[in-house]
């Protein structure tokens, strides 16, 4: 895959204000997304990359953070062994959905961007990469916004341009349905069937659909170090979440803490494949 061509003045292609992107409201569990933390060589260039797609640039605890609806973008500086973004790892790639794709795709090649094609998908959708190499599904609607997969979105107002749509799992052939279980226990996320044949795991949350697909890789690397380091989910009384995480048996890698971060209250875990997840409370408020 190409990597994208960066023009100087870079300017966001997104007309639509997005200054209220936010991690949406929970489910009945108390769990919505939160964040996708990636790693970056180049945090200027990364965000200019991640605001040209419509994304809001922020910050919080002093870390560059672009926002979109649904979703919080963290851009934590450090060194990557590759630049082939996640490949080889149980997360993927993550996936924005815009309004009227092909259009918006066609923006993007005139920024110089490289958009790849999805086999069996139409000029609405397609592949871009982040400056390390992290693929991003772009996922269009044809300018249909009932298309969207509702329950990703939680009766948020779905009129804006551009929002987080899914995070696409590559597990062993053995593994989506146990994953879509798993998934659905600890937080809540609702199953489903997707894709045109109805073959494909999937789980909403608010702000994202989880989609469990195969890999075609033997064996998979933990999220860990990688572009996309790790996901989060924002969670209500996490305090009282994570004691029954550990209840059921489920061991955290950082225990809750309100001092971890200045902002917000967190604790930290790793799903059976490898994926890295962190819990948070406070969020919401950026």
């Amino acid at each position: 895959m190409k990597k994208p061509i960066f023009a100087a003045g870079l300017i966001s292609l997104c007309l639509t204000n997005l200054s209220t992107a936010q991690v949406l409201a929970p489910n009945a569990k108390g769990v919505s997304m939160g964040q996708w933390h990636t790693i970056v060589r180049d945090v200027q260039a990364t965000e200019k990359f991640w605001v040209m797609l419509g994304g809001v640039p922020s910050k919080i605890d002093g870390t560059d953070v672009v926002k979109f609806p649904g979703v919080l973008v963290f851009l934590q500086p450090g060194t990557l062994a590759s630049s082939d973004g996640n490949k080889g790892s149980a997360v993927d790639h993550p996936g924005l959905n815009m309004v009227g794709g092909e259009e918006f795709l066609g923006r993007l090649k005139s920024q110089g961007v490289a958009v790849d094609p999805i086999q069996g998908r139409g000029p609405d959708s397609g592949y871009i990469a982040t400056p390390d190499g992290l693929r991003i599904e772009m996922q269009g609607n044809d300018n249909d916004v009932a298309k969207r997969p509702l329950l990703s979105f939680a009766g948020k107002d779905l009129t804006t341009e551009i929002t987080a749509d899914h995070v696409h799992y590559f597990l062993p052939e053995s593994a989506p349905e146990e994953a879509q279980a798993w998934y659905g226990k600890l937080f809540g996320a609702n199953p489903l069937k997707e894709n045109n044949r109805g073959k494909t795991p999937a789980g909403d949350l608010p702000g994202i659909r989880l989609r469990f697909g195969v890999s075609r890789d033997a064996s998979l690397a933990p999220t860990k170090g990688k572009a996309l380091d790790y996901i989060g989910f924002e969670v209500k009384n996490l305090e009282d979440f994570c004691k029954s995480l550990e209840a059921q048996g489920i061991k955290l890698t950082a225990p809750y803490s309100k001092t971890r971060h200045k902002a917000f209250a967190s604790a930290e875990l790793i799903d059976p494949w490898g994926t890295s997840i962190e819990l948070t409370e406070g969020l919401t408020k950026f």
